[in-house]
């Protein structure tokens, strides 16, 4: 790991504020990324920047490849004269994020702004000719014009044969273009940012699911890759097996990866994606890294996950020829295996300090405990925000969390005041994770504000109300000198 001691924030691009429903690559996030680099925060972490599908999470995508088209900035398009004052103004929406009315309402400004575009031009014409959109543009027009998921299609457009492909872009050119003109925007404003953060000396920390969604392009156009049957459905899926906080397990649905049809073509499918990612970011953070090493699978239409298999993943194999700096998310249940990968990729992984405080001595998430290769968080997005869950808390249990907390402190001998109120709890954790040996420490933006468990992002399980959450001003004040002292104090100013 080449990260030098240093200290990031978590927040996603749709939990930026501003004035039109979600959270934009515009004004907000280049003001975000300056106020990070002038506290002294060196990384910003984002979830995956894909457009949203089913339940509306970026760990489920119609295109990994993909950008989300709701992250365009408005007010740029009425730069381009693609907007006007007042389209813009009917688009304003307080918080939090309603992705009913987004769905409903955006791609219809968008649809208007590219009514406007000359989409002859040189830029877009090189774009589209590129094919970085091309899967992408061909699936959504698919799916506007025909609907269902791709296995419902004509069997000739279903198994993506060219003649198909083509008909497709003829019969519905303008369709096609709209779909390619999101990603072109899109892609835009993204290299805007990146320059900046590229020019002030922040880092961007990527996200990639280690899963796709079935209905998407990925499955559509490389459908050899998956555990599919003749007719393109799932034969297995993805999930987890039963444990201490799910009875009947977790069934996700993704399809499975025919990890021997990977390896015959030396794994170029994901070589691509990593090419990309790091395209995009500086380092990439890979989701259910686990399952690299062992996966858990599932017969398709079971009803849960009780019934599931554990197969040998790819293992070190898929990183082969991969440069570029990774982060393992090695949560959950950790075998030998998964610890045998981490050693020698050497990957970092991450140590979560919500689950430190079980009263176990030996537990791996106490901060004392850690070797400098890894990443430490107060939470992650699935996570309660620490202010939420000390408010969860019985008063018994809160004394004997605020106990542990103090032990702590003073085996990493931190002369910090801990008080009683779950914000100022949330304040210390912030202190541990910037003290511990953990080279990279990042804080979710939710802690730094010492926010409730209304602001949290995710809650695994519950398919919908989810990542809602967003900012209703830039973080300042009070908060951000406080962390400013704390990263100087604990040596992660680079």
């Amino acid at each position: 790991m080449n990260i030098e001691r240093s200290a990031g924030v978590l927040c996603h691009i749709s939990s930026l504020p501003g004035k039109y429903g979600i959270g934009s690559l515009g004004k907000e996030a280049h003001a975000f990324a300056r106020m990070l680099k002038k506290r002294g925060f060196r990384y910003w972490q984002m979830l995956p920047l894909v457009q949203t599908g089913f339940g509306d999470s970026p760990y489920q995508s119609v295109s990994s490849d993909s950008g989300n088209p709701y992250f365009i900035d408005l007010e740029e398009l009425k730069k381009q004269k693609l907007l006007t004052k007042k389209e813009l103004n009917a688009c304003r929406k307080k918080n939090p994020i309603d992705y009913g009315a987004l769905y409903e309402q955006r791609y219809k400004v968008l649809k208007t702004a590219f009514s406007r575009f000359n989409f002859e031009n040189e830029d877009f014409r090189a774009f589209v000719k590129s094919g970085k959109a091309e899967d992408y543009a061909l699936f959504m027009t698919a799916k506007s014009v025909y609907g269902g998921t791709f296995c419902d299609w004509d069997a000739s457009l279903r198994d993506h044969e060219e003649g198909a492909l083509e008909a497709l872009r003829t019969d519905h050119h303008e369709e096609y273009l709209f779909w390619q003109f999101l990603q072109y925007e899109f892609d835009l404003q993204w290299r805007s940012l990146r320059e900046e953060c590229r020019r002030i000396g922040l880092k961007i920390i990527g996200d990639i699911p280690l899963y796709v969604a079935y209905d998407s392009a990925d499955v559509w156009v490389h459908s050899e890759l998956f555990k599919l049957d003749r007719e393109k459905k799932c034969e297995k899926v993805a999930g987890v097996p039963p444990d201490y906080f799910s009875e009947k397990g977790q069934l996700w649905g993704n399809p499975i990866y025919d990890w021997a049809e990977h390896e015959k073509t030396d794994f170029k499918w994901w070589k691509k994606r990593f090419k990309n990612a790091f395209e995009f970011y500086d380092v990439v953070r890979i989701d259910h890294f686990r399952g690299i090493d062992r996966y858990y699978e599932i017969d398709a239409g079971a009803e849960d996950a009780t019934r599931g298999e554990w197969k040998d993943g790819p293992k070190e194999k898929l990183f082969e020829g991969v440069v570029g700096e990774i982060i393992a998310e090695d949560l959950g249940v950790v075998d030998g295996g998964v610890e045998a990968l981490l050693k020698k990729t050497g990957f970092p992984g991450m140590k979560v300090l919500l689950f430190a405080f079980d009263s176990n001595a030996d537990n791996p998430y106490l901060p004392h405990l850690f070797d400098g290769n890894c990443v430490c968080y107060t939470g992650t997005h699935d996570n309660d925000t620490v202010a939420g869950y000390c408010k969860g808390l019985s008063t018994e249990e809160l004394i004997l969390f605020r106990s542990q907390i103090a032990a702590e402190m003073q085996r990493l001998e931190l002369n910090v005041p801990i008080g009683d109120k779950p914000e100022e709890m949330s304040n210390a954790i912030v202190h541990l994770c910037l003290a511990s040996k953990a080279r990279l420490a990042v804080v979710p933006v939710q802690d730094i504000l010492g926010l409730d468990n209304e602001s949290r992002m995710n809650t695994p399980g519950k398919a919908y109300g989810n990542w809602r959450f967003r900012l209703n001003c830039l973080p300042a004040g009070k908060h951000m000198r406080r962390l400013q002292k704390m990263i100087k104090i604990y040596g992660r100013i680079i």
